[in-house]
C-alpha cells in the first residue's frame, strides 16, 4: 500500500485546519512547509513544540521538511545558505521526518537571469557539501525537479544523482514540474526510477503549464504510478495541488479544492490498482 501526505499548508495557515481538512480526505503525513504563515525553516522551538503535539493528537507524522534549500540563486554566499540547510536537518531530526526536500539552485542574478548549466560544478559543490553533513544522520535530501533550476530537466536531474552518487540524495519526482519544462514525464521516469523515493502530486496542462487535478493533465500519472507501484515503489505519495496559487516558494488550494485534489488523486490510484492506506476520521 502507498500512504497519502501532503503539502497541507496549502490548505490554511492555521495548522488545526490543515490536520482536520488531511485528516478528513485520508492524509496522515505532511510535508512540513508553512504554517501560521511561516516556513518551516523559522519556526521558533515554540511553534515547533506546538505543532508536534497536535501532529500527535491527529495520530499523523512528517514524512518530509519542505524547505525551500537550493531555490536560491547559485552566486548566493554559500555560508549563510548552508546555515539554512543545517536548521532544515535539525527540523528534520525533531520531527523525526526522515526527508529533506532540496533544490539545485537557479543561475546567478535569480530564477531566469541567464543559463544555469554553466555552473553545474558549484552545484554538484554544494551538493556533496550537504550530503557529507548528513552521512551519520537518520535522514535522506529528496531534490525536486523545479523550473529554471540546474535540476529541470530529467537529463540534468540524472546528471545530478550520477555525480553525488549516494543513498542521501534521491529523487522526489514532480509530474507538472517537467510538463512545464516542456518535458515529458512518462519518457523521464525510466531513467529516474532507479533514484526516486518519494513523489509529489501535481499536474499540468503542456503549453499554458496551467495546473490541474491529478489525471487530467499531460503529466501520465496513471502509467507512471501503475510502473512505479508494480516496481516496488511503497512510499508516499505526496498532494502539492496548487489549484488556486502556484507560488515562487508556497502553493495555495484550499479546503474545497484539495477535496478535489485528493478525490482525483483516489481516482488513479484506484484506476492503476494502487492501494493507499486512508483512513477517514
Amino acid at each position: 500500500m502507498l500512504t497519502l501526505g501532503a503539502f497541507a499548508d496549502e490548505i490554511s495557515p492555521d495548522f488545526d485546519e490543515q490536520t482536520r481538512v488531511c485528516r478528513a480526505n485520508g492524509v496522515t503525513l505532511v510535508e512540513l512547509r508553512g504554517a501560521y504563515s511561516k516556513n518551516v525553516l523559522d519556526f521558533d522551538l515554540e511553534t515547533r513544540r506546538a505543532i508536534k503535539i497536535k501532529l500527535a493528537e491527529a495520530k499523523m507524522g512528517v514524512v518530509s521538511i519542505g524547505s525551500p534549500v537550493g531555490k536560491v540563486a547559485i552566486d548566493q554566499p554559500w555560508e549563510e545558505h548552508f546555515a539554512r540547510f543545517k536548521i532544515a536537518v535539525d527540523a528534520a531530526l525533531f520531527f523525526n521526518a526522515p526527508l529533506i526536500r532540496v533544490f539545485s539552485y537557479y543561475p546567478p542574478g535569480g530564477e531566469g537571469a541567464g543559463a544555469i548549466a554553466p555552473h553545474r560544478d558549484e552545484v554538484i559543490a554544494r551538493f556533496k557539501m550537504k550530503v557529507d553533513y548528513i552521512t551519520d544522520l537518520p535522514v535522506t535530501l529528496v531534490h525536486e525537479n523545479e523550473k529554471g533550476i540546474y535540476g529541470d530537466t530529467g537529463t540534468r536531474c540524472v546528471d545530478l544523482m550520477q555525480a553525488i552518487n549516494s543513498p542521501k540524495l534521491r529523487t522526489a519526482f514532480d509530474f507538472a514540474n517537467f510538463v512545464q519544462c516542456g518535458e515529458d514525464p512518462l519518457a523521464i521516469w525510466p531513467q529516474l526510477k532507479p533514484f526516486t523515493t518519494h513523489i509529489h502530486i501535481k499536474d499540468a496542462v503542456k503549453g499554458t503549464g496551467r495546473v490541474v487535478p491529478a489525471g487530467q493533465g499531460d503529466g501520465q500519472l496513471l502509467p507512471i504510478l501503475k510502473d512505479a507501484y508494480a516496481s516496488g515503489y511503497r512510499g508516499c505519495l505526496s498532494l502539492e495541488p496548487h489549484l488556486k496559487v502556484a507560488g515562487h516558494s508556497h502553493g495555495e488550494t484550499g479546503e474545497s479544492l484539495f477535496n478535489v485534489a485528493a478525490d482525483a488523486l483516489k481516482a488513479v490510484c484506484q484506476q492503476a490498482g494502487i492501494p493507499l492506506t486512508t483512513t477517514r476520521v
